[in-house]
């Protein structure tokens, strides 16, 4: 198959066209080296949606949070979490520490 017979192929005749030509160059530009191309915009995409999920779960903490700080507002409850936390008491006070089998064990493991 020769170049003449070639050039009298209707396809040659749409491809070796300078337009076709030009965008061919301009798409794979866009799509592969430019620094706004597709696979940039792909990663960025993934990243989107990564914070999106960080930031639902950090609004769902804020507001456990919330929650803790209205409840923690009232002195009895402030007393009872610092006494269950923090083993705080008042003075003239003992505070025993039971522990079951099963908690030792763990510790033993460790």
């Amino acid at each position: 198959m020769g170049l003449k017979e070639l050039r009298n192929k209707k396809w040659f005749g749409i491809v070796s066209n300078i337009y076709v030509l030009v965008l061919t160059v301009f798409v794979i530009w866009m799509l592969f080296f430019d620094t706004n191309s597709l696979l940039i915009h792909m990663e960025l995409r993934k990243e989107i949606k990564r914070l999106e999920k960080q930031q639902e779960f950090l609004r769902e903490e804020i507001s456990k949070d919330r929650k803790i700080i209205e409840k923690l507002s009232d002195p009895k409850e402030l007393e009872k979490f610092a006494r269950e936390q923090y083993y705080l008491k008042k003075k003239n006070e003992e505070i025993y520490l039971i522990e079951y089998e099963d908690s030792l064990k763990n510790l033993k493991d460790e």
